[in-house]
């Protein structure tokens, strides 16, 4: 395992489409192993092959950091979605950038697993962002495309800080009624 480095939003190989994955051996083992050590070293939510320069249809997504669990989806495809939510995304190849994306609340993926094994999982709120967010690497897109702006971190903590102080205030005001 090693950690790869990962690609930058000028980098050609992000805007391709990926190829199937069609040999479920050692090299796609190696590949899904490096993916996520990358992950975890930089603290992700998510890493697409073609972000380490790898134009195959293979992902990791951690739906839920408080469980620390890691799930590779190779060939994933959306199967169904449901619902609507608006949140804040960034990604590895955006690094200190954030964008309001609109993204399904509730996703079905069907993928393979790392012996070619076809399984299926559902994923709400953050995991279906995570999904989405992964899947579109592999068709050659970023989040950036569904966004009127990019954020830096600093200008999305000043949004967030007045976020916060409005909800505050709404909370105080339904306590006096």
């Amino acid at each position: 395992m090693s950690i790869r480095t990962i690609l930058t939003q000028d980098d050609p190989a992000l805007s391709k489409v990926c190829h199937p994955v069609t040999k479920f051996d050692g090299k796609l083992a190696d590949l899904l192993d490096d993916l996520k050590e990358t992950l975890s070293d930089a603290n992700g939510a998510g890493l697409a092959a073609p972000q380490i320069g790898i134009l195959r249809r293979a992902v990791i997504v951690v739906p839920d950091p408080e469980l620390d669990e890691m799930i590779e989806l190779v060939n994933p495809e959306l199967l169904a979605q449901e619902g609507e939510q608006d949140g804040w995304e960034g990604c590895l190849s955006l690094p200190g950038m954030w964008g309001k994306v609109k993204r399904p609340n509730w996703v079905r993926v069907r993928a393979q697993d790392r012996y070619g094994n076809w399984f299926e999982i559902e994923g709400t709120e953050m995991a279906a962002r995570c999904y989405c967010h992964e899947l579109e690497h592999l068709e050659g897109h970023m989040y950036a495309e569904h966004t009127d702006r990019l954020y830096t971190a600093e200008e999305l903590d000043e949004i967030m800080s007045q976020e916060e102080k409005e909800e505050n205030a709404r909370r105080r005001r339904r306590r006096r009624r």
